[in-house]
């Protein structure tokens, strides 16, 4: 599985059902915003930390962040 395209979708699509541009997900998790580009294009390998970040910014468990489709 291509674990870095599996997240970089979900966390794409959950930041369009909420409404947000990745600058805004980027301020709420305290991440840079290409670096925010680069997970939702699969090209970044986030650590634990990071989803946590992003989990926290998304309001959703850092599982949904890794759930394959």
């Amino acid at each position: 599985m291509d674990w870095p395209a599996i997240v970089g979708r979900n966390v794409r699509r959950l930041r369009q059902e909420r409404g947000l541009t990745q600058e805004q997900l980027a301020f709420e998790a305290k991440l840079d915003l290409t670096y925010v580009g680069g997970i939702e294009r699969g090209r970044r390998n986030p650590s634990l930390l990071v989803l946590a970040r992003l989990a926290d910014a998304l309001d959703v468990a850092p599982w949904e962040l890794i759930k394959a489709p």
